[in-house]
C-alpha cells in the first residue's frame, strides 16, 4: 500500500526548486495537450463553505454540496487518499476514493500539487476519527499552481518575505487573513456609529495643489494637462471644513493619506485617517465621540475593556483620564511652566536635557518637552489638552489662557492615536497662523503648511463653531490586534525595492 504525504510524482523537499517548478510545468503542458486547460475554466458553481460545514454539521451530514479552494495537505494511499483544502472561510477534509471517482479522475487527483486549486461535489460525511469531511465524487483542477508554497512557513523569521509577499503570506498563515477580517470589522464599526449618529461619509481630492491640513512632507507628482505641480494629500481637513462652511452638519472621511516621512514601525508613506467634523460641538465633544468609536471597535471584535498590547495591559474603560499638556508635563517631569518666561522655560527645559535646536518661543519649549519625556510615559488611554498655538495652526485659540489651543491629542502606549480641535474659525486668525507657517516654509521647514487663500475665503463666508477629530485607523488596529507593526496591519506596505 503506499502511503506518501504527497502523490508519487511529488517532489521531496531537498529537491531544487527550479526542478519542482519544472515538474509542475510538464504537468500543466500535459493538461493542455489533452485539451484540459485548467486556466480556461470561467466558472465553479459552489453552494457551501467550509466553515459552515464545519459548524452546522448536522444540517450538511449526508447532504451534497459543491465546495471550492486551494490543496493544502494530501496522502495518497493505493485506492483512497485524503486532502485539505482550504477556502475563504477556512480548512476542510476530502476523502478522495477510486470507487467514487473512477480510474482516470482518481489518477488526476494524484498528480495533483498542494497549492492547486480545485472544485470537488460530494456529501459530507464524518470519520471514525471524528473529522467532519466531504467524500468526493467529482474533482475538477480550476488553477494550477506552478510555485510551491514554502514548506516551513510557520517557521520563518524573514518579515520582509511575508510583507513582499503578502498572497504567500496569506495562504499559510491563516491569523494573518484573520488580522485583517477584524480590521475591516473595525472600519464598519466606525462607519456604523457614525452613520448613527446623523455623519455623512464624504470624498474629498487626493490631489491637492496646496498643502495643508497638516505639518508633514508631501508627496509631489506633474499634472501634465495643466503642467502644474500637485501635491498627494497628507489629510483631507481643509476640504472637509469647506462642508461645514456649505452646510453640511456632520461630515467624515475614511481613506488613504501620503506623507514622505521616514518609515518605522509606527509610520508608513500612505496609511489610513478618519476624520470627522460636527458643527456646533468643540473639543470636548471629540473626547466624548473618540471613546464611543473605540467601544464601537472593541465591542465589534467581540473584546472587552481591558487588552494586552505587547505583554502590557491597556485598560479601555471610560471615561479616559484628561490632562492638559501644562498638568502632564508637571505629573511627569516635575516642571511647572505657567509663569514663566520663554527665557526661564528655556534654561529650564535645556537643564531637563531637552534638545530645542533653534525653537526659541515659550509654546515650542513646551511643546518640545512633552514630545521628548512625557509622551513615552502615556501607556494608558489619556487625553492630552491645550496645545500651544505655535503648534497648532488650525486651532481655536483658548478664552483662558491665549498661549494655548483648544487641541487634544490622545496617547496609549507611548503613541499619538488621534489629534482633535476646536475648529479655528476666525478667518483674521487663521490668515495670520498661515502667514506663520510660510514664514517656517521660507526657512527651509519642508512640513509647514502652505498660504490657503480659497480656505481663508470659505472661513470668511462663516464657519461655525466646529469640533474635528482624526483617528489613524493602522495604530488603532494595531492596539487592537496586538500587532508590533504598522506593517503587520496593512496587506501591502510600501517596501524598498530589491534589486535585481
Amino acid at each position: 500500500m503506499e502511503n506518501k504525504n504527497n502523490n508519487i510524482n511529488e517532489v521531496t523537499e531537498e529537491q531544487d526548486l527550479g526542478e519542482q517548478m519544472r515538474i509542475r510545468r510538464e504537468k500543466l503542458a500535459m493538461l493542455q495537450e489533452r485539451g484540459d486547460d485548467p486556466f480556461a475554466k470561467t466558472k465553479f458553481v459552489r453552494d457551501a463553505y467550509s466553515q459552515d460545514i464545519l459548524d452546522n454539521f448536522e444540517s450538511f451530514d449526508t447532504k451534497t454540496v459543491s465546495i471550492a479552494g486551494r490543496i493544502m495537505s494530501k496522502r495518497v494511499m493505493g485506492k483512497a487518499s485524503f486532502a485539505h483544502i482550504l477556502d475563504s472561510k477556512g480548512k476542510i477534509q476530502i476523502y478522495v476514493k477510486l470507487d467514487n471517482l473512477g480510474a482516470d479522475s482518481y489518477a488526476d487527483f494524484k498528480k495533483l500539487d498542494i497549492g492547486d486549486i480545485i472544485g470537488v461535489t460530494g456529501f459530507v460525511f464524518m470519520t471514525h476519527k471524528g473529522e467532519v469531511s466531504v467524500t468526493a465524487t467529482a474533482i475538477t483542477l480550476l488553477s494550477k499552481s506552478l510555485l510551491p508554497l514554502p514548506e516551513k512557513w510557520h517557521g520563518l523569521k524573514d518579515n520582509d518575505l511575508r510583507y513582499r509577499q503578502r498572497y504567500v503570506d496569506l495562504i499559510v498563515n491563516p491569523e494573518v487573513k484573520e488580522k485583517f477580517m477584524v480590521r475591516a470589522k473595525i472600519i464598519r464599526a466606525i462607519r456604523e456609529l457614525l452613520d448613527s449618529k446623523g455623519f455623512v461619509e464624504v470624498e474629498t481630492p487626493i490631489l491637492n495643489t496646496i498643502v495643508g491640513g497638516a505639518n508633514a512632507r508631501p508627496f509631489i507628482t506633474h499634472h501634465n494637462t495643466l503642467d502644474i505641480d500637485m501635491y498627494m494629500r497628507i489629510a483631507p481637513e481643509l476640504y472637509l471644513k469647506r462642508l461645514i462652511v456649505g452646510g453640511f452638519d456632520k461630515v467624515y472621511e475614511i481613506g488613504r493619506m501620503f506623507r514622505n516621512e521616514g518609515m518605522d514601525i509606527k509610520h508608513n508613506p500612505e496609511f489610513t485617517m478618519m476624520e470627522l467634523y460636527s458643527a456646533f460641538d468643540d473639543y470636548h465633544d471629540m473626547m466624548d465621540i473618540t471613546e464611543e468609536i473605540f467601544t464601537a471597535a472593541l465591542t465589534a471584535t467581540g473584546k472587552g475593556n481591558k487588552i494586552s498590547y505587547q505583554g502590557v495591559e491597556i485598560d479601555l474603560t471610560t471615561p479616559w483620564e484628561r490632562l492638559t499638556m501644562l498638568q502632564a508635563i508637571n505629573k511627569y517631569v516635575g516642571v511647572d511652566y505657567d509663569k514663566m518666561s520663554a527665557e526661564e522655560a528655556k534654561k529650564v527645559a535645556e537643564e531637563k536635557g531637552v534638545e530645542l535646536g533653534d525653537k526659541t518661543s515659550w509654546g515650542e519649549i513646551v511643546y518640545e518637552t512633552f514630545d521628548q519625556l512625557v509622551e513615552s510615559q502615556l501607556i494608558q488611554p489619556v487625553f492630552i489638552c491645550d496645545y500651544p498655538v505655535e503648534v497648532s495652526p488650525l486651532t481655536k485659540r483658548s478664552n483662558e489662557d491665549p498661549r494655548m489651543t483648544y487641541r487634544f491629542e490622545f496617547f496609549m502606549f507611548a503613541r499619538e492615536m488621534g489629534n482633535a480641535y476646536s475648529e479655528l474659525n476666525d478667518p483674521i486668525d487663521q490668515k495670520a497662523r498661515f502667514m506663520r507657517q510660510v514664514a517656517l516654509r521660507d526657512k527651509g521647514d519642508d512640513e509647514a503648511q502652505m498660504m490657503d487663500e480659497d480656505y481663508v475665503n470659505a472661513l470668511e463666508y462663516g464657519l461655525a463653531p466646529t469640533g474635528g477629530l482624526g483617528i489613524g485607523i493602522d495604530r488603532m488596529v494595531m492596539l487592537l490586534t496586538d500587532s508590533s507593526s504598522i506593517r503587520d496591519v496593512l496587506l501591502f506596505p510600501t517596501m524598498k525595492p530589491i534589486k535585481k
